[in-house]
């Protein structure tokens, strides 16, 4: 059941980093910035949680701290980089849980930065998929660092430390590239993982495998059975015309219209015949037409099941006639039903 509430564990790290992701993208945050390491940070490094080892004083770049929560699952860094961007961990979970409101994780509530466990820190795999989606496709250029192996820390009082990344996908030859593993006694093992094959772009979010061994297989085999069985469809693609429109009254009889972002969606190979397109809208359109104005939807159903439902837009003004033409325009429809 993909809506039901687990622990996402360390998969509440992929949240923590797109809140930064974000705040570097709108110029509010710089990879640069060094924030100071208060002890509550530093507490979970000496408490034998996966950690980056920081220590109190330090003064760590955003970029560093980045790296110790992605690469090396630093418990530590979750904190350092929540207390330095919100003042606290509670108020920077207050902006995880906004920002997975957001992008459509309705059943998710993040009350720490790290995953460590606490009965109020929820999700649902469905949701843990929408937070990894929406960190790949508007953070590609961060994205990468979820495939990078290992990181190295070069500590306070003390020699360089380099730790793996967990997620033992990487370590596969399959084409993995992300993204995070997740561990609590209550969950048991978890992992959102993504591979990117041929142009095909595939997340397999699964939790509450008995063992480590056990979700790499499942997840592997989760990954290979999409690869097999499902192609990708692509319904439109961004602003390009997808079909012309009636148009009643208008100086134009005709309007093109498109999608305002690409729209494919995931089909299973033996049941392409069951993908249906339509739009729906009530025609003809009456004049005036505003460009960029939504004026239709494309609806597109699957297997006797809608799937989604997206706005059409006007692709340019259409004004409407003057006075007399639109007298002979009626008359003219209300004898021939020309429009």
């Amino acid at each position: 059941d993909p809506d039901h509430s687990i622990h996402p564990a360390s998969m509440t790290k992929i949240m923590t980093a797109i809140v930064a992701f974000d705040l570097i993208k709108s110029g509010n945050l710089n990879l640069e910035d060094k924030f100071m390491i208060s002890e509550n940070a530093w507490r979970l490094s000496s408490a034998g949680y996966s950690s980056m080892f920081i220590m109190v004083g330090d003064e760590i770049t955003v970029d560093n701290l980045l790296k110790g929560i992605i690469i090396a699952s630093g418990n530590d860094a979750c904190v350092a980089l929540a207390e330095g961007i919100a003042g606290t961990e509670a108020e920077f979970a207050v902006m995880m849980t906004a920002k997975a409101k957001e992008i459509g994780m309705e059943n998710t509530n993040f009350t720490n930065a790290s995953g460590i466990n606490d009965p109020d820190n929820v999700s649902t795999v469905r949701d843990v998929m929408i937070m990894s989606n929406y960190l790949i496709k508007n953070h590609p250029e961060f994205y990468k660092l979820f495939s990078e192996k290992e990181f190295t820390w070069d500590r306070t009082g003390g020699d360089p430390i380099t730790q793996g990344n967990r997620n033992p996908l990487l370590y596969k030859n399959m084409g993995v590239d992300g993204i995070k593993t997740g561990y609590l006694a209550v969950e048991k093992y978890s992992l959102s993982s993504s591979i990117n094959r041929n142009g095909r772009r595939l997340i397999a979010v699964g939790s509450g495998f008995e063992s480590m061994n056990s979700r790499s297989r499942e997840s592997a085999k989760l990954l290979t059975y999409g690869l097999t069985n499902f192609d990708l469809v692509e319904i439109a693609k961004a602003n390009e015309p997808i079909d012309n429109l009636d148009v009643w009254l208008g100086k134009e009889k005709t309007v093109s219209v498109y999608a305002k972002d690409d729209i494919y969606k995931t089909i299973q190979k033996a049941k392409k015949d069951q993908l249906k397109i339509s739009l729906k809208y009530n025609g003809p359109i009456e004049a005036p037409i505003v460009k960029d104005q939504v004026v239709a939807k494309l609806r597109v159903v699957y297997d006797q099941e809608l799937i989604g439902e997206y706005d059409l837009l006007a692709a340019k003004d259409v004004k409407k006639v003057n006075f007399f033409t639109r007298l002979m325009k009626s008359l003219n429809y209300l004898i021939w039903g020309d429009v």
